[in-house]
């Protein structure tokens, strides 16, 4: 946690320690919700396809607005707000994480994502007050998700998505709200959880973290979470994910890892264990091709890298090689913030081709079990 503070403390210029403020109890703001005049989770999906050997194609894709399923996604720290918790106003960071993150699972179902008042970028700085802005931003995100069941769920099966800070508050969500209640727990189609340790006894698919939500172990399993923080090799001792009741375990209040525990890691390039490839989607102004300007919002990179989960040293993550040759020039994704952070940024983004057919594939599955 101590590398976390260092690394926020650099990237906000020394500012004076943020103050905790009092939770309200504000009407829930939608980020996304379907047929809102404005939703940043409906987007054109067009993509442009770059192989290997610089060939480009075209791909197109529809949202599911008429789905049975709903997703419900939580984004992860955005917010630069100088308090320490966020305000419910949205703003541009909100608006193009769920875009990045959130907006292509539209074509497996119809989106809802609550704005909540995150721990901010400020916030994270101080330790001192950490129970009380932590207990701020689950407590708003809970008001955001009883309202979506009061209001906007009318009894249909979900699919929880959440990265960082925001998987975080979804292991908190699924603790209190879902674990120990089976009629949602019947409705849980899956819940994708990143970046946010999850944790299970060793060799275990359930326990720890949830009691009764286990780790999806094969592509047709429905109730169960996919989860991951990804690396280009083994984390360093000192990494904020990977290793169970440290870094950002704080964040979901897993704070003292019992012995014998270990954080989660599910392919979804492979649910069932083993090595495969990885397909991701990245939008253009993120990791852009090179050479001739690409006129599509996405672009998608096959054949650059596969995954499988790694355990070494009571650290467990998702290993992403790049199987690439060496004249494939298309941009690669860095380390940009150390070691101790490996690819958390494109956590979702590595993997999101994949991760929407695994929805889609779990929701197939529900609608026939």
């Amino acid at each position: 946690m101590i590398a976390l503070l260092a690394l926020v403390a650099a990237g906000c210029g020394g500012e004076a320690k943020p103050r905790a403020t009092a939770p309200t109890t504000d009407p829930t703001v939608w980020l996304c919700k379907p047929g809102a005049a404005v939703d940043p989770c409906l987007t054109d999906m067009t993509t442009t396809i770059v192989a290997g050997n610089g060939s480009r194609r075209v791909q197109t894709a529809q949202p599911a607005t008429r789905s049975r399923f709903d997703c419900f996604y939580v984004y992860p720290t955005v917010s630069y707000q100088k308090t320490a918790n966020a305000n419910l106003k949205i703003q541009p960071p909100e608006t193009a994480t769920a875009v990045e993150q959130a907006s292509r699972f539209s074509q497996v179902c119809r989106i809802w994502a609550p704005m909540y008042r995150q721990q901010t970028v400020a916030g994270l700085l101080d330790l001192t007050s950490y129970a009380t802005t932590t207990g701020i931003a689950f407590r708003s995100l809970l008001s955001g998700w009883q309202n979506y069941l009061r209001y906007e769920n009318h009894g249909r099966p979900f699919i929880l998505i959440g990265h960082s800070q925001g998987a975080a508050m979804l292991i908190r969500l699924i603790r209190s709200q879902i674990d120990n209640n089976p009629a949602l727990r019947k409705r849980l189609v899956s819940a994708i959880i990143l970046g946010g340790n999850v944790q299970v006894p060793a060799g275990k698919e359930v326990g720890g973290s949830f009691q009764h939500v286990p780790a999806c172990q094969a592509p047709d399993q429905t109730g169960c979470v996919i989860a991951y923080s990804s690396f280009p090799t083994q984390p360093p001792t000192l990494s904020l994910f990977g290793r169970a009741g440290t870094g950002v375990s704080l964040l979901s209040g897993q704070v003292a890892a019992a012995a014998g525990t270990q954080v989660v890691c599910v392919n979804p390039a492979a649910l069932a264990g083993g090595t495969a490839g990885l397909d991701p989607y990245f939008t253009t102004s993120v990791l852009p091709p090179p050479g001739k300007r690409v006129t599509t919002r996405w672009v998608a990179y096959p054949g650059l890298y596969n995954a499988s989960c790694k355990t070494s040293d009571g650290l467990t993550w998702l290993q992403v090689t790049d199987i690439a040759g060496p004249s494939d020039t298309r941009p690669r994704v860095t380390e940009k913030d150390g070691a101790v952070w490996g690819f958390h940024v494109a956590d979702v983004n590595l993997a999101l081709g994949n991760l929407v057919t695994d929805v889609r594939r779990q929701e197939a599955a529900y609608s026939t079990r």
